[in-house]
């Protein structure tokens, strides 16, 4: 349990440098649940019921600047149109609540924003599939706004291998390696969240910018592919790159993990897909959770990650990436977006400093959108869009 002094510390620091999230999925739960009508689902208040994220918890949260996910599935069909909607979605958003929500593209309108009092909003596509092995695509994503990309999601793509996908092409093919390219010239953050770490290695190899781990953990600490190997952690500094810790209990706690393996072989044992969520399929998770209780993750429990991560990267290149309304478990004392405060309260007793929290929050994740723009200026000086084909440089229909 966090003393009250030191959570009245955590939100008198969340006042002068807030929480930059590196990834929220409400774009996606606002289709999924309203069809995007934000009359019917107003985030403007209190959703307690119904999400993780609302303009009124962001306040209480201490939230100061969001990465909006503009995730689509893989599987989805004709994935470039759904990732446009998602976008459209978060322009509406920004045109209903701009007392509260400042459109950003720059680090410098992170700055602004927090200026202002508003909450700064990015965005970010989630998937290398949003873009259909169309550099143009990439390019079109970006002057509308995204500013990271996330390699892959939970398959592979034609041109990079994810964390939870049979290996295919080993990490990036050379196509993906020119996409790689292409964000740095054009200053999109390379996300490697999701990723293999194969693909890891070989970005940060072909990476010219700063990458960042949108919402990722560490994984010496539990050991689950989504996560962060301490060998990718320790090039961190090198890169220059952000590592943005996830409270996703099944990436965070070794239980949870082991939790879900079981979960899911038993819904293959009953002749079902492990992500089948018909009402067959929920009533046989329903027994076995009843049979067998879910392992409930806590604040400490993220703090854990959070002091490895620091040890093995260094405070410089640590951040925060809830992955609110992405995921239908929280840990305890992070229940929704409200909950920050509890998070740096934990760190606080544990003997990290406002100046190392000041970094955590905020510094670390503008400092890198900032050393993207840098190097995307040096680039573009220097060269011009590349019109490279996955074609051109794999030899294979994309």
């Amino acid at each position: 349990m966090t003393s009250s002094a030191s959570l009245d510390a955590a939100r008198a620091l969340l006042r002068e440098f807030p929480v930059v999230d590196g990834h929220n999925d409400l774009p996606w739960a606002l289709r999924k649940q309203a069809g995007y009508d934000l009359d019917a689902l107003d985030i403007g208040g209190d959703q307690h019921d119904r999400l993780h994220t609302d303009i009124p918890r962001l306040r209480e949260g201490g939230v100061g600047a969001q990465y909006w996910s503009v995730y689509v599935p893989c599987e989805q069909p004709e994935p470039v149109a759904a990732t446009l909607e998602q976008i459209d979605c978060v322009r509406q958003m920004l045109a209903r609540y701009p007392a509260d929500l400042a459109p950003a593209l720059t680090a410098g309108d992170m700055e602004a924003a927090r200026r202002d009092g508003r909450i700064a909003s990015l965005m970010g596509a989630e998937g290398g599939h949003s873009i259909a092995n169309s550099l143009g695509t990439l390019r079109g994503l970006y002057e509308l706004g995204v500013r990271y990309m996330t390699l892959t999601h939970n398959f592979n793509v034609d041109w990079a291998d994810s964390a939870t996908d049979e290996p295919k092409a080993g990490g990036l093919t050379a196509f993906g390696r020119e996409v790689v390219r292409e964000m740095n010239r054009l200053g999109m953050l390379v996300d490697l969240s999701h990723v293999a770490a194969t693909t890891m290695r070989d970005a940060l190899d072909a990476s010219s910018a700063p990458v960042v781990f949108s919402h990722s953990s560490s994984r010496a600490v539990c050991d689950h592919p989504r996560n962060i190997p301490d060998d990718v952690l320790e090039r961190l500094p090198a890169n220059g790159g952000v590592a943005m810790v996830t409270f996703v209990p099944k990436f965070v706690l070794q239980a949870a993990v082991d939790w879900t393996a079981a979960a899911d072989e038993n819904m293959r044992a009953h002749g079902l897909h492990h992500l089948d969520t018909s009402p067959e399929a929920m009533k046989i998770h329903r027994e076995f959770e009843e049979r067998t209780p879910r392992p409930v993750a806590t604040v400490s429990t993220v703090a854990d990650h959070l002091d490895h991560m620091r040890e093995v990267a260094g405070i410089d290149h640590l951040g925060i990436g809830g992955d609110y309304d992405g995921t239908a478990f929280t840990p305890d004392g992070l229940n929704d977006v409200s909950g920050y405060p509890n998070l740096l309260a934990e760190l606080l007793d544990r003997g990290w400093s406002t100046a190392d929290l000041a970094k955590l929050t905020w510094k670390n994740a503008v400092r890198v959108l900032g050393a993207a723009e840098d190097v995307a200026r040096g680039l573009q000086a220097t060269r011009g869009a590349s019109h490279a084909t996955i074609e051109s440089l794999d030899g294979t229909e994309g």
